[in-house]
């Protein structure tokens, strides 16, 4: 077992897990927040979020929100949700995460099944120290199409290309959002008041801009 502990998370690594104990954390924890349970062929990581960690994460989701409804554009919010499939032993639990394009596939489902269900549109990653083993893989056998990740100064945009992620200028599931936009916005909202920040935001989106 390995331990990592920042002030923005805590982060515990079990080896050899089954995926029986996996189902059965995951149960256990069905209705919590956190912790976040990431699982990869017998490795488990277990994430406790930190307010700083969570601040952050409300922050961008809040942007993906206000961005789309800036532009018209219908997202569904599923937040930490499990996704996980069984004959890829692999599973994860994202800080957030939105339907955009197949939102009206899966409006009002009380559970979601990979094996039918496509996976979600974008993927928000609060990485401010290193993880402890890259989630990217696990989204890209999935087939979620972008992952946002800040890493405690900047967001990359990291759109699926094949098998792997290649780290874009723009959004391609919420054109015409770019990273430097992005990242401007992230570091706005740490200092400044809620209802000024959102005024900016609104500024600076929308069709004509």
């Amino acid at each position: 077992m390995e331990t990592i502990k920042t002030p923005a998370e805590q982060r515990i690594v079990l080896h050899n897990i089954g995926w029986n104990t996996y189902e059965r954390l995951l149960a256990d924890h069905e209705n919590n927040s956190a912790p976040r349970f990431t699982y990869d062929r017998g490795e488990l990581e277990i994430m406790s979020p930190s307010p700083e960690h969570e601040a952050l994460n409300r922050s961008v989701a809040l942007l993906v929100e206000f961005v789309a409804a800036e532009m018209g554009i219908d997202v569904y919010d599923l937040g930490s949700t499990t996704f996980k499939r069984e004959d890829l032993e692999r599973g994860f639990e994202p800080d957030s995460c939105f339907y955009v394009e197949n939102q009206e596939r899966i409006r009002g489902k009380d559970r979601i099944d990979l094996a039918v269900d496509p996976p979600p549109d974008l993927v928000i990653e609060i990485d401010i120290t290193s993880p402890s083993f890259s989630k990217l893989p696990i989204y890209a056998q999935i087939g979620v199409p972008e992952v946002w990740r800040y890493d405690g100064e900047r967001i990359m945009i990291l759109a699926l290309e094949g098998s792997d992620y290649v780290e874009t200028a723009g959004s391609i599931v919420l054109p015409p959002v770019t990273r430097s936009a992005l990242t401007s916005f992230v570091e706005q909202s740490k200092a400044t008041r809620r209802t000024i920040w959102l005024e900016r935001v609104r500024e600076n989106t929308g069709p004509s801009r």
